[in-house]
């Protein structure tokens, strides 16, 4: 089969290619995995953070890519699924299901957690294989390339938002408007119907597309809000947007980073964190760590019923690297999808 691997750190900065393809087997299956002919995938800024080595693979070479959608192909000794039923695989590719975080349904803060794309292979590939129990159906109600961001971007901000601990007419901020502000922006519209929405996005381009999902108010990432806010939602790669959500928190307001990594280039930013103006007065910072297989069930559920349908930018598969440096340069326009069946 074809795939693309990523055999070692890549500075793309630099605009180097970092994914080379490949001709690899087909994947041979062990007890209770299935087969996966694979038909899209979402791209993710965690795909940056792997290539540039702030999350990297345990070994070399992988294959990328967690928001996988295909159909069944083969099974072995599995019986959730069948030939030809279409299926999701999320960054949660595995965790050993018997510590005390799994059973009680922390499974994304197992010591033996494993993602998809990073410590088994992934999507960019014709082929992969999953347990069982680690594949989700896809409602009918998406289209494939509809359904591979809510996979990762749609379902670690469902959590991120759960983590907000907000209730309706609570106001919410959004620092960063990429593929998971726009799915959270018009997840909270529907939950949330009282609640204003206030996005902080670096682009006009960002702002705009955030005021025409129904966003409150629009700024750019250091700007003050108009209204101070119970919650915010932070999904950029940097340090900078973090201070300044802080300074635009209420008193007992939280502020849910929802991102595996931060880029070291602006830290310095943090040296401008003020007890008094930022952290005083119970103000909480809490971090998203991965997802678990509720997240993903729950929100393509709720995705479904509303129903949420992603704005979605397509690459042929021979243009995923391509895809990879738009995303570092901030060439955002909803999520991007990698389609890897003709």
């Amino acid at each position: 089969m074809k795939a693309y691997q990523l055999k070692t750190i890549h500075d793309l900065s630099k605009q180097s290619l970092p994914l080379e393809l490949v001709e690899v087997p087909i994947p041979k299956l062990e007890e209770q995995e299935i087969l996966v002919r694979v038909l899209c995938c979402g791209i993710c800024h965690t795909e940056i953070d792997e290539i540039e080595g702030r999350t990297p693979p345990a070994t070399y070479p992988i294959i990328p890519g967690h928001q996988v959608v295909g159909v069944v192909k083969e099974y072995n000794h599995a019986n959730r699924f069948k030939e030809g039923d279409r299926v999701g695989v999320a960054w949660i590719n595995n965790a050993c299901g018997t510590c005390e975080k799994c059973k009680a349904g922390k499974e994304n803060l197992c010591d033996q957690f494993t993602a998809t794309g990073r410590d088994a292979h992934g999507g960019y590939a014709e082929y992969l294989k999953v347990h069982e129990d680690f594949a989700y159906p896809i409602p009918d109600t998406f289209t494939n390339e509809e359904a591979a961001p809510l996979l990762c971007a749609g379902a670690i901000g469902h959590r991120s938002l759960k983590l907000t601990g907000m209730q309706n007419g609570d106001r919410l901020g959004l620092t960063g408007f990429g593929a998971s502000g726009h799915l959270v922006l018009k997840l909270s519209k529907y939950l949330y119907p009282d609640s204003e929405v206030f996005v902080f996005a670096r682009s006009k381009e960002e702002r705009e597309f955030a005021l025409s999902l129904g966003a409150t108010w629009t700024g750019d990432s250091h700007e003050t809000a108009p209204s101070r806010l119970f919650a915010i939602i932070d999904t950029t790669p940097a340090w900078s947007p973090v201070v300044s959500a802080m300074a635009n928190l209420e008193a007992g307001g939280r502020l849910v980073i929802n991102a595996i990594r931060k880029e070291s280039k602006d830290i310095e930013a943090l040296n401008k964190l003020n007890y008094e103006n930022h952290l005083w007065m119970e103000k909480e910072i809490k971090s998203v760590a991965n997802i678990t297989r509720l997240d993903v069930e729950e929100f393509l559920q709720l995705a479904a019923e509303i129903p949420i349908k992603p704005k979605v930018e397509l690459y042929p598969f021979e243009r995923v690297n391509e895809a990879l440096l738009d995303m570092k340069n901030k060439h955002i326009d909803g999520a991007k999808v990698l389609m890897v069946a003709q």
